[in-house]
């Protein structure tokens, strides 16, 4: 018996298939995408994550990112010879290969810049005559006898150090070498020697007999400890005077390092382990957190000091980078999690809306199969069978091309959504079309909202959606969008939650105000209005699924496009925060001035359209603050906290230009006007004390000072001020504290910052101030903002984004093709009904607009509402600086919070009243192409 219904099954497929094969074909298609999407996403987010964190440990320093175990010198109690064999190059090779062993997964050694031997911890003087002293004091010198020289650096001249005879702690004569900019700078020689004393006060002499050229400059092997590369002139801190002196390092030959262990320099073993972050992923950042914490101080540094000693410690800032990759990959996440949960609740329910669509069109087939006997399982069992052949296959692929667009990524949760898009389609699809039919029910009821009224069920079901949607929102509102610990589903969900609120709210108002609307368009000539508002209120095509689907997407996109957005604009503001305007030109110094030979020529430049010379003072003291006067000031910041300000000499009138030209807040130039006991002073005169200058300042400065004059001394002068308003920041100036005045009442009035404004040419900017004899620093906003490059965690999130806005978009032209198609068949038939009445194609194609705009209209609206109401609840919660400003030095990091975008709200909203309007015009004219007899057949129930 089973074997005769699996026989008769086979045949019902390929009828149906071969019957439906666009249909078939359609649905398969929107699996695809769909689950293709669904199974790239977690592979994409993997494969960012993976490439943000190998891209933070590559390009970390590496004294950063190296692990490094060092241990004292064997004890003084040991036998000389015990102590000089730990020294050597077997016994410490043997130990490191112990270590490289025991690392731990996840973490793996790049073993090709492996180092490890004997060096000093504390530098020894060098008094060799010949030696640089810049400031009368001798160098002090670092030596080390590391492995690997010759494989990480080539010979320059001279020769390789080298151990002619057998170095022990006796020795008195060792070889070295030196790289050729610590040759350059200490003035060394191949052939030169350098003493270095024992503990005793005895010699041993250093033969310089080589320079080397590191093959890998920025590699571990350098770059861990940089003195091995390059010297550096540093602050003698022990000098009761700012006296400077040079520090180096001197490479030993491979097997000296015995000679170091009698020296007072305190010689330490070392072992130093680049790590090789090829093999890591994003998930693996909590176990390597966890396992760098075991090696500093846990059960880890116990296995370690098994291997190299009881004295070993283990040391790496390799933790932190991790830390700090986590952080921003925790800032980031709710941003992605919001753009995730839109777009798949978008998918499902335009997959929902695909199942009802094909169970509309079937309805009366499935019918007939009802009223003949058919059970409601083997009805369910063979629609069942049929989209499983069509959509499990489809899943199946997307599946597989996703795994060969997005290369890296775990890949079960990537299988795992692409098993839930065909889960869905093939439980859905059934489920939805037996449920109608649970009844047999005869055929020519009505079918639109006059009769198709709600039952009480659905009413309850409604409300209980409604009242638990209002309840999140008012709960996310109150709580607030910052969540710790990880991606919060609650925040996630806004979109959802907003969507869902206005779609049962607009589908229960929607045909009120288009049925009172007919009443004063049926007084008006012509049917077309009338007809077009009448059946827009009661047509079924606006239900809350396709309505649903419009405002997910809607908003999804315009929440995406407000995030890029957003993003641009933050690198923007960042870019003319650092450089003040689109160039600028200043002195190599703080107190270096521009002569006005320099300012016209720039000035006179081509694509220069505004200059502002401004004198720029910093670290100015500022008076005691005012009695009452020592909280917030209006602006923020605190006076108290405004102890030291910038003073900032300008031009009030090419100022307030620049300021208007690159964005920044209105300037009141007025204020600044140079009259009375202001005015200008004659060249070379002396301000008194008792001169009073209008000042415009900081919030917190202001607050400071009060409304009274106050006393302050600069280099520029000395005078008082009195303070006639507030500006939030000035473009030459990156602290939050200032105070501005007219730098022609200034006694030292020479700017020594220029501002401009327009496109100058960089180069003929660059000449033009190398031509003025002295070194000054040129900057430009547009260079400026050209650093601002992604890392790889920023560039895939933005990648996401850029596919979420366009999945949206694309899931909402779908969703209002779905919505009209739904009812095509309806729409043809009253064409042609209207045809045999007298009703012409272009009256038949205003009958479908007017039909289509009013639910266009609503989805639209109601699509601007939720994206507008999604970005205000989320947007306390979202810090964009992760996405826009993290990883570059010097930037501001200053909150930056998510702003509605309104190109992205309104393009979106626009193009599905567009897509409507064309979808209704192409039905018209297709539906005039046809005979009215096709449409029109003896017996159609249509």
């Amino acid at each position: 018996m089973r074997h005769n219904d699996r026989a008769a099954s086979a045949p019902w497929i390929r009828t149906r298939l071969r019957t439906a094969p666009g249909a078939a074909t359609a649905l398969a298609v929107l699996v695809l995408v769909t689950a293709f999407l669904a199974a790239a996403f977690p592979r994409a987010v993997d494969a960012y994550e993976t490439k943000g964190l190998r891209h933070d440990i590559l390009t970390a320093d590496a004294g950063r990112s190296t692990l490094e175990v060092a241990r004292p010198q064997p004890g003084l109690e040991l036998p000389q010879a015990q102590r000089d064999d730990e020294a050597r190059s077997p016994e410490l090779a043997r130990i490191g290969a112990g270590l490289l062993k025991a690392l731990p997964a996840p973490l793996r050694a790049d073993t090709s810049s492996v180092a490890y031997g004997v060096r000093t911890s504390k530098p020894a003087v060098a008094n060799e005559p010949w030696l640089p002293r810049p400031e009368a004091v001798p160098p002090q010198l670092s030596y080390v006898a590391q492995s690997g020289l010759e494989e990480h650096a080539t010979l320059a001249s001279g020769a390789w150090p080298t151990t002619p005879q057998e170095v022990t702690s006796d020795s008195r004569e060792v070889q070295g070498a030196v790289t050729e900019e610590t040759a350059a700078e200490l003035k060394v020689k191949a052939g030169a020697t350098i003493t270095l004393l024992t503990a005793a006060q005895e010699p041993i002499t250093v033969t310089i007999t080589g320079i080397v050229a590191p093959r890998d400059p920025q590699g571990s092997y350098w770059s861990a400890d940089p003195l091995l590369r390059t010297p550096s002139l540093v602050l003698d801190t022990a000098s009761p005077f700012p006296v400077h002196y040079w520090t180096g390092t001197v490479l030993l030959a491979e097997d000296s390092g015995p000679a170091l262990l009698s020296t007072a320099a305190e010689p330490v073993l070392f072992w130093r382990i680049p790590p090789d972050p090829a093999g890591l992923t994003g998930p693996d950042d909590a176990r390597l957190t966890s396992v760098i914490a075991s090696l500093e101080s846990g059960p880890g540094l116990l296995k370690v000091r098994e291997i190299a000693g009881d004295t070993a410690v283990f040391a790496t800032g390799l933790g932190h980078i991790v830390e700090a990759n986590a952080r921003m990959r925790d800032a980031i996440s709710p941003v992605i999690a919001v753009a995730a949960l839109g777009i798949g609740s978008v998918a499902a329910v335009v997959l929902l809306m695909t199942g009802a669509l094909i169970a509309g069109r079937r309805k009366a087939e499935l019918a007939l199969m009802r009223s003949r006997g058919g059970s409601l399982r083997g009805i369910g069992g063979r629609l069942l069978a049929e989209t499983a052949v069509t959509v499990l296959p489809a899943s199946a692929l997307g599946l597989l091309l996703a795994t060969l667009a997005v290369g890296e990524g775990r890949f079960w949760p990537g299988a795992l959504a692409a098993a839930g898009v065909g889960l869905l389609v093939c439980v859905a699809l059934p489920l939805r079309t037996t449920l109608q039919h649970i009844r047999p029910t005869l055929h020519g009821a009505r079918e639109d909202m006059v009769s198709a009224r709600p039952s009480r069920r659905r009413t309850v079901a409604e409300l209980t959606l409604l009242v638990l949607a209002v309840g999140a929102v008012t709960a996310l509102r109150r709580r607030g969008t910052s969540a710790e610990g990880g991606t919060d589903l609650l925040v996630s969900a806004a979109p959802v939650l907003v969507a869902l609120i206005a779609a049962l709210v607009l589908v229960r108002l929607y045909p009120l105000p288009l049925r009172l609307a007919t009443r004063p368009v049926a007084r008006l000539r012509g049917a077309i209005g009338f007809l077009s508002l009448a059946r827009a209120g009661r047509s079924s095509a606006g239900g809350a699924l396709p309505l649903l689907a419009l405002l997910l997407a809607l908003a999804t996109a315009a929440f995406g496009g407000s995030v890029i957005a957003g993003i641009g604009d933050a690198r923007d503001d960042a870019a003319l925060a650092s450089v003040g305007a689109d160039a600028r030109i200043s002195g190599a110094s703080e107190r270096a001035t521009l002569p006005d030979e320099l300012v016209r020529t720039v000035r006179d430049l081509d694509g220069v359209t505004g200059a502002a010379p401004v004198r720029v003072e910093y670290s100015v003291n500022m008076p005691e603050a005012v009695a009452g006067d020592g909280g917030a000031g209006t602006g923020g910041g605190s006076a108290d906290d405004a102890k030291v300000a910038a003073l900032v000499g300008i031009d009030p009138a090419s100022y307030a230009e620049l300021a208007r030209a690159t964005g920044l807040p209105a300037f009141p130039a007025a204020r600044l006007k140079a009259t009375g006991s202001s005015a200008p002073l004659p060249e070379g005169a002396e301000a008194g004390p008792d001169r009073v200058l209008p000042a415009i300042a900081s919030p917190a400065v202001a607050a400071r000072l009060g409304k009274e004059p106050r006393a302050i001394e600069t280099l520029s002068g000395d005078f008082e001020v009195q303070i006639v308003g507030t500006v939030p920041r000035v473009a030459s100036v990156s602290p939050t504290d200032f105070l501005v005045v007219n730098s022609a009442a200034l006694e030292q009035k020479a700017p020594t910052t220029l501002l401009l404004t327009g496109a100058p040419d960089p180069g003929k900017l660059r000449a033009a101030v190398e031509g003025s004899g002295k070194e000054y620093a040129v900057q430009l906003r547009s260079e400026e903002r050209a650093r601002y490059v992604n890392t790889p965690m920023q560039a895939g999130a933005e990648r996401i984004y850029l596919a979420a806005v366009a999945a949206g978009a694309g899931y909402a032209l779908l969703a209002v093709l779905l919505s009209l198609l739904q009812t095509a068949p309806e729409r043809r038939t009253l064409l042609a009904r209207l045809r045999t009445m007298g009703l012409t194609t272009g009256q038949g194609r205003k009958l479908l607009a007017f039909e289509a705009t009013p639910q266009a209209l609503l989805a639209a609206g109601g699509g601007l509402f939720t994206g507008w109401a999604t970005i205000v609840l989320l947007s306390p919660g979202i810090d964009l600086v992760p996405l826009a400003l993290a990883g570059v030095a010097g930037s501001d990091t200053s909150p930056v919070l998510l702003r509605t975008d309104l190109w992205s709200l309104a393009l979106p909203a626009a193009g599905v009243v567009a897509l409507a309007a064309a979808v209704a015009g192409v039905q018209a004219w297709w539906a005039s192409r046809r005979g009215s007899i096709t449409e029109l057949r003896a017996g159609d129930s249509r």
